[in-house]
């Protein structure tokens, strides 16, 4: 038998579940010039851009912060690993503390984008906030080489990273762990559905 405590949590969980499943659906897809696009259409743009910059003899670069950061080193081995794209994350240590005393933080990631970024590349930009300046100045860096870029961001939609992109990403929430987690979803999302989950028996 189920003491209330359990009860009680049980039904918190049920609660978070059904919010997280209602974010995921209500994600918002935006395109340069801010036009509305069907989650569909613009996960299957990211898609075809990852395949494109990949046959192209170039790669996926993936920036972001904290969580993001670690949702950029679990997307980058899986893009590579299992969808047998070319992927890469800006976050290794040594990088990010070199660059950041020398250039300060808000420069860590641009600068390896010029280090090692190139025309027809993809950047795929992740920030819950949508406002670090790191991320904003990787886009710009992206964008000065001739590179696609794919944003997700979160907490308001006035959020500056949000307008930058090709295809830009939205989740309605100001609470970190929803954010994170259905950025890694709709991610994963779009590697798995490529690879053909769905479809096999």
């Amino acid at each position: 038998m189920l003491d209330k405590t359990t009860t009680e949590f049980g039904s918190g969980l049920d609660r978070y579940f059904s919010t997280l499943a209602d974010l995921l659906r209500s994600a918002d897809a935006t395109d340069s010039v801010n036009r509305k696009l069907a989650l569909a259409e613009g996960c299957e743009w990211f898609r075809r851009a990852a395949h494109e910059a990949h046959d192209a003899g170039n790669k996926i670069m993936f920036v972001g912060n904290g969580g993001s950061g670690g949702i950029c080193s679990h997307l980058a081995i899986d893009f590579s690993k299992n969808g047998g794209l070319r992927a890469m994350a800006f976050n290794d240590p040594s990088a990010l503390t070199c660059l950041g005393n020398d250039l300060g933080y808000e420069n860590v990631f641009a600068k390896q984008v010029e280090f090692h970024g190139r025309g027809g590349d993809l950047l795929v930009a992740i920030s819950s906030s949508g406002r670090s300046p790191n991320i904003l100045n990787a886009v710009k860096a992206a964008r000065k080489i001739n590179c696609k870029v794919v944003t997700f961001s979160g907490f308001t939609e006035d959020n500056s990273l949000r307008s930058v992109g090709d295809v830009n990403f939205f989740i309605r929430s100001k609470e970190y762990g929803f954010v994170e987690v259905a950025h890694l979803a709709l991610c994963h999302a779009v590697l798995d559905i490529d690879m053909g989950w769905g479809k096999k028996a």
